[in-house]
């Protein structure tokens, strides 16, 4: 198993060190987790931090045998403000991570696709009216964050009875700064276009994707996820959604960095518990 860059005691450490620095930080917690740290505001995307895939499968023909070691128990994260979710499979809406951060951040804001959320409050024994659920094009304010919704493509552009997306990619802003965590997707028409209406400093894209003539994953490929954000105009990019289970998996150096590298696309590479600063 890789050990994590920072863990436990070390990484809440490394947040401790960082809560007076100006600018926008980002850690790298994992899969598509993603910690967010700004004017000592604190926001979670799409965080695993369990191994409650592993226990589900473990007697299973598809094992979810972890690679990386956790970053942080949940329950130590403390002062955390905004959650996602962009979808329902449990890498991104895992209870046994966001029981315990509930429990330790009773106020914090969950943000769901509105059409999961009677699905996620029954996984997380909670009233829905207790998440708050979003539509492509809606946004939710708190504190220095606003979030607003995108529709993202977990193979396909799925929508429930209303319309509304199951799969939701999310922009957050947080003072100067504009954050696109597209959840799990392919590429589809028209989204570079509307990403580079934001004009993006930062991008997390997964990379874990298979390559087009034989994706079998329903995410970005790492080539992709590189010209994505070049087309989209996107300031850095990092890579995400890879390292955490062994049957799905993908390595930065096979086709993002050289295709970063390529087409000159800012880039960095973090491990798990490693955060950089913009």
């Amino acid at each position: 198993m890789k050990p994590a860059f920072l863990k436990d005691q070390a990484f809440l450490a490394d947040i401790k060190a960082h809560r007076g620095d100006p600018g926008l930080r980002v850690w790298w917690l994992g899969q598509s987790g993603f910690l967010l740290h700004y004017d000592s505001h604190f926001a979670l995307f799409d965080s695993y931090l369990s191994d409650s895939l592993t226990h589900k499968y473990a007697a299973t023909d598809k094992p979810h045998i972890r690679l990386t070691e956790r970053v942080i128990d949940p329950a130590l994260l403390a002062n955390i403000s905004l959650v996602t979710s962009s979808h329902n499979h449990t890498d991104h809406l895992d209870a046994d991570t966001l029981l315990p951060l509930r429990a330790a951040n009773p106020n914090l804001a969950l943000i769901v696709p509105e059409a999961n959320r009677a699905f996620a409050a029954e996984r997380l024994h909670c009233d829905p009216a207790s998440l708050t659920g979003l539509i492509d094009g809606q946004q939710f304010e708190l504190g220095p964050f606003t979030l607003e919704a995108l529709p993202a493509a977990h193979e396909a552009l799925d929508t429930d009875e209303l319309g509304r997306h199951h799969y939701l990619g999310y922009v957050l802003t947080a003072g100067p700064y504009r954050v696109y965590h597209s959840g799990d997707t392919v590429l589809y028409e028209g989204l570079a276009e509307r990403l580079s209406a934001f004009d993006l400093h930062l991008a997390l894209l997964p990379i874990n994707g298979a390559k087009p003539e034989r994706r079998v994953a329903g995410n970005l490929s790492g080539n992709e996820a590189a010209v994505l954000a070049r087309q989209a105009g996107i300031g850095l990019v990092i890579p995400c959604h890879y390292d955490m289970f062994a049957f799905n998996t993908a390595d930065p150096e096979d086709e993002f960095i050289p295709t970063c590298k390529a087409i000159r696309q800012a880039h960095r590479i973090l491990r798990n518990g490693e955060g950089v600063t913009l």
